[in-house]
């Protein structure tokens, strides 16, 4: 089942390919084989619409209806 939960979807990839991996080794060689995953998983992923914006609600500014509006 695919999810629009963007964590979930990004750690399905991981899942899936850590539980087919049989004798993965130790804890370490986990960790690397995750974080390899993790890269080639990015190279597929879609830039977010308004990624320009995210700054600007990361500081607090308030949107309404799309538009960005003064500090009163």
């Amino acid at each position: 089942m695919r999810t629009t939960n963007p964590i979930e979807s990004t750690f399905s990839t991981i899942r899936l390919r850590h539980r087919r991996t049989k004798g993965s080794g130790t804890r370490r060689t986990s960790l690397a084989m995750l974080f390899k995953l993790a890269q080639a998983a990015q190279k597929r992923w879609r830039r977010l619409n308004g990624h320009q914006q995210l700054t600007h609600l990361i500081e607090g500014r308030t949107f309404i209806d799309g538009t960005l509006q003064d500090a009163a």
